[in-house]
C-alpha cells in the first residue's frame, strides 16, 4: 500500500464507523482486563457469555480472589483453556491487590508483569480503558496488515511497529478497532469479501475475490 493510499483507507473506515468499540462487554478497567485475559484463543461472544455470569457475582480483584481457582472455573468453563486462564486471572488479581491497591495499572510494563497479560492484552487495556493510541495486533490485524500491504510483517510486533509508523496520527486512537472489525467481518481469513469491501481500491491484495 502506497503512503498516499493510507489517508483515504482510514478516512473511509472512519466514515463508516466514527467511534468503533470493542465487542467485549465491560464497565470498568478491571472488567476489561479480565475479559481480554479470558479472550485468548476464544471469541468475544463466548467470553461475553461467561462474564455475564461472572461479573454480577465478582467484578473486582478482591471478589475474584475470594472465589478461588475452582470457584472461578465454574463461571468460565465454557471458554477454551479455562483452567489455565483461571489460574492466571487469580494470580493477576493477587498482584493487583498486593501491588496496585486493587486498581489496574496504567503502564505497559506493569500490565505485562501480570500473569496471563501479554503485549496485545496490555495494548487493548491501554487503548480502550485509558485512551492511548496503541495497536493491539491480533490475528485479524496481522492478516489485514499483511494482506492489504498496510503493515506487512512476519510477527505481530513487526506489524505493530509498522502500524505505529504508517497510521496517521488523526486515526491512531481507533485504528486497531477499525482493522479488527474489518478483518472479522470483511477481510476474513479464507475468502475475503472483496466485492463488499469499501477500501478495496487501496488494497494490495491481487487475487481479489469476486462476488459469488
Amino acid at each position: 500500500m502506497k503512503k498516499s493510499d493510507i489517508e483515504p483507507f482510514f478516512a473511509t473506515l472512519q466514515a463508516a464507523n466514527p467511534t468503533p468499540e470493542t465487542e467485549l462487554e465491560y464497565d470498568t478497567p478491571f472488567e476489561l482486563l479480565a475479559a481480554v485475559l479470558l479472550s485468548a484463543q476464544a471469541t468475544d461472544v463466548g467470553v461475553n457469555k461467561a462474564t455475564r455470569r461472572l461479573f454480577p457475582v465478582a467484578n473486582t480483584p478482591q471478589a475474584i480472589l475470594a472465589l478461588g481457582v475452582e470457584g472461578l472455573e465454574s463461571y468460565i468453563k465454557t471458554i477454551g483453556l479455562y483452567r489455565s486462564k483461571a489460574k492466571h486471572l487469580i494470580e493477576a488479581c493477587r498482584m493487583l491487590v498486593e501491588l496496585h491497591g486493587g486498581e489496574v495499572p496504567r503502564t505497559r510494563a506493569e500490565l505485562e508483569a501480570l500473569p496471563g497479560v501479554g503485549r496485545k492484552t496490555a495494548n487493548v487495556v491501554l487503548n480502550v480503558a485509558f485512551g492511548e493510541p496503541t495497536m493491539a495486533v491480533d490475528t485479524h490485524i496481522f492478516r489485514v496488515g499483511n494482506r492489504t500491504g498496510l503493515a506487512p510483517g512476519k510477527t505481530p510486533l513487526e506489524v505493530e511497529l509498522k502500524l505505529e509508523k504508517r497510521v496517521p496520527e488523526a486515526y491512531r486512537l481507533h485504528a486497531h478497532h477499525w482493522l479488527i472489525l474489518h478483518g472479522r467481518y470483511v477481510c476474513v481469513a479464507r475468502k475475503p469479501l472483496c466485492w463488499q469491501c469499501a477500501v478495496a481500491s487501496w488494497c494490495d491484495y491481487k487475487p481479489k475475490t469476486p462476488a459469488p
